[in-house]
């Protein structure tokens, strides 16, 4: 299938666009095009995610498949003084990434490319994703369980899935790995998953 999110196909036509995010008092401006994913709107699920978790300022943040940069942009506007690193495959939406983080004024933030983990080799206090289900189940459960190596001890991963989508798959692999799972959120059909790498 050409022209998913995931792909990196540049010959598609250009067609970027503002879409304006307010969250928690705060208006965050973020541009979208063909190519991406969410191209219209800001996506439920990542709304859902941004809504249900509560994260502690001052830490290091990495937000996998960032696309134009929704949720990562929104943790560093609410979290200032956190570093927040911002990973995609997809270069058009890193593209759109780094336009916002210029229009936002947003300096604690680092935009790179990476497929999955290769690219980052620090360690964090909290992986968030959205993943990119259109990917394929492997490249889901891979950013799952690449996660675990990739926070610090205490660590948290929180991610989104939908139900039909291999929610149920996703628990089992997040069960298999990390010390205590729960589900902190589910409307519409959209999970909201916390993971805790608990080390004694």
């Amino acid at each position: 299938m050409s022209g998913q999110y995931f792909e990196n196909n540049q010959d598609l036509k250009r067609n970027i666009h503002k879409i304006s995010y307010y969250y928690k008092e705060h208006i965050i401006t973020l541009f979208a095009d063909n190519g991406v994913f969410s191209k219209d709107k800001i996506d439920f699920g990542s709304n859902l995610l941004l809504k249900s978790i509560k994260l502690i300022d001052g830490k290091k943040i990495l937000d996998v498949g960032c696309g134009y940069g929704t949720i990562g942009f929104t943790l560093a506007t609410i979290y200032p003084n956190s570093i927040v690193h911002m990973v995609d495959v997809n270069d058009r939406a890193l593209e759109l990434a780094k336009i916002g983080k210029e229009e936002n004024k947003i300096n604690n933030v680092e935009i790179y490319h990476s497929y999955v983990y290769e690219n980052v080799h620090d360690t964090f206090d909290y992986i968030i994703s959205n993943p990119p289900i259109r990917a394929g189940k492997i490249i889901v459960q891979r950013i799952l369980k690449e996660a675990y190596e990739h926070l610090n001890n205490n660590g948290i991963l929180y991610f989104v899935i939908q139900k039909k989508q291999g929610a149920e798959s996703a628990k089992k692999v997040v069960e298999s790995l990390y010390q205590n799972v729960e589900i902190i959120n589910n409307d519409k059909g959209y999970l909201i998953f916390k993971a805790e790498k608990i080390v004694e």
